[in-house]
């Protein structure tokens, strides 16, 4: 995609209300971490475009719902059509607004991801269940759409979750209206705009505002024509967002923050799973709710661990998303480069730094590794969302179970181990959502994943995320 052309895409980039465009008379900028600039600029709408996109939703939630099975099959299927079809345009925006590198684990990974997402969708159906069948008499039950969906998405992956949270919206038979997060609105828009080529008017439309006095989330939490959000995003804002949809009872999928811990067994094979340990910490750049933020490794090995893991990240190139050879780009924006810095700083104070340690120029930050950190430093009981790892090292099993599961957030965990029942056996005491082994952070759109505690409630993918935008009918005959 040339420059010319990705900049008459990103001028043109609209809202878009009952399938035709929504002018809002003002649009904010969007910084490019990558180099300092500006990527371009999206339209700033208020309540009036929300009230709009709402209104076209409601109005086409009674034909679209009455639609057959098939029919919205087919119509997820065109959807990822569209989005195979026009994936590097969208994948350079990606880069451009998030940072993230076009190659590699980066905006092509996540298109690819997003296409992959939406035909599983496509597949999914939830038909009528007969619970009883008797000469008493007969009992089945329907899964009903909900009405009108509100996804709210944040900046790390802005098409990919788009993608969870729309496609099976769509599959279930709802319409929604989607707001990306400020940082990163330009794919996420772009992206609706060419659903629209494809699907019914007012099926999907879009939202967007930048920071200031219109708090276009909260309005959307507390509009009475929504019946559900679904919410990917930091604890505080999801509980925000719960407090918001009190009033109206909404239906609510909120997939909070992680500090997702990793546990090293004493009998792993260090240059084995040096590579799967750097990956599911700094995938994204460490920007990613199921990534890997504090590890704990066993005293037999805990050297070799670290050695092997200093000794992958060290070829790491950390640069700006359009060359070719970086593989992490830059930290998204200058709040969340900020916390990073302060958490590595207080963290090189108690412990020793293996890798990394100093912010780069701009919004670069490299990988950084700190060892020799405890349960009550910074970097380890706060979530850091960025590239730096701190590790712990234990000897004792149970200890190391009870700091893992200490925290009031459970998303996902790993355990690292040669000896899969054994590792099995200790996942089953991790306090989260979803545990890998010898990998972390590794979903599939096959199996359900939401956290516990504080990382929120309802699940995504599957069947059982499908159902998160139904309610149940019960008829007795």
């Amino acid at each position: 995609m040339t420059e010319d052309i990705m900049k008459d895409t990103i001028d043109s980039i609209g809202l878009i209300a009952g399938g035709t465009r929504i002018e809002t008379g003002a649009r904010f900028p969007v910084a490019n971490p990558g180099t300092g600039g500006q990527a371009g600029t999206a339209p700033d709408a208020g309540q009036a475009e929300l009230d709009r996109a709402v209104a076209a939703a409601k109005a086409a939630f009674p034909s679209w719902s009455a639609t057959s099975d098939e029919e919205r099959a087919a119509a997820c299927n065109a959807v990822a059509d569209t989005l195979e079809a026009h994936a590097e345009e969208l994948a350079q925006l990606i880069t451009a607004e998030q940072g993230k590198p076009l190659g590699g684990i980066g905006s092509q990974w996540e298109m690819g991801g997003a296409v992959a997402w939406a035909r599983y969708t496509a597949s999914l159906s939830l038909p009528m269940e007969v619970l009883q069948n008797t000469p008493e008499g007969r009992v089945e039950m329907y899964r009903k759409p909900l009405g009108v969906v509100g996804s709210i998405t944040p900046w790390n992956f802005p098409v990919l979750i788009a993608v969870w949270h729309i496609l099976p919206a769509l599959r279930s038979g709802n319409t929604v209206v989607s707001k990306p997060s400020p940082m990163t609105p330009l794919a996420s828009l772009r992206m609706i705009e060419l659903m629209n080529e494809v699907l019914p008017a007012g099926v999907v439309n879009s939202v967007s505002a930048a920071d200031g006095a219109f708090n276009m989330g909260a309005a959307m939490s507390a509009h009475e024509d929504i019946a559900k959000i679904v919410f990917t995003g930091s604890c505080g804002t999801g509980q925000k967002v719960m407090q918001s949809s009190a009033e109206t009872m909404k239906r609510l999928t909120l997939e909070m923050g992680g500090n997702d811990a990793g546990i090293v067994l004493p009998d792993a094979d260090p240059q084995a799973i040096a590579e799967g340990l750097f990956w599911g910490a700094f995938i994204n750049n460490g920007q990613t709710c199921a990534a890997m933020k504090r590890l704990y490794v066993h005293d037999d090995i805990h050297d070799a661990v670290c050695d092997a893991l200093v000794a992958y990240a060290r070829n790491i190139k950390v640069g700006e998303g359009t060359q070719e050879d970086s593989v992490l780009g830059p930290v998204q924006n200058q709040m969340q480069f900020d916390k990073l810095s302060r958490l590595v700083a207080q963290a090189k104070e108690r412990g020793q730094v293996l890798l990394g340690g100093e912010p780069g120029e701009g919004l670069f930050y490299p990988p950084t590794i700190i060892a020799g950190m405890r349960a009550d430093d910074p970097l380890v009981y706060e979530e850091q969302f960025g590239p730096a790892l701190p590790i712990i090292r234990y000897s004792d099993l149970d200890d190391a179970l009870a700091q893992a599961n200490a925290l009031d957030v459970g998303l996902g965990g790993s355990v690292w181990s040669s000896d899969k029942a054994a590792a099995k056996e200790v996942a089953k005491r991790m306090e989260c959502g979803s545990v890998w082994i010898n990998s972390h952070g590794m979903i599939q759109p096959n199996a359900p994943f939401g956290g516990v505690k504080k990382s929120g409630f309802g699940v995504e993918f599957g069947e059982e995320g499908l159902k998160e935008y139904t309610d149940i009918q019960v008829i007795f005959a």
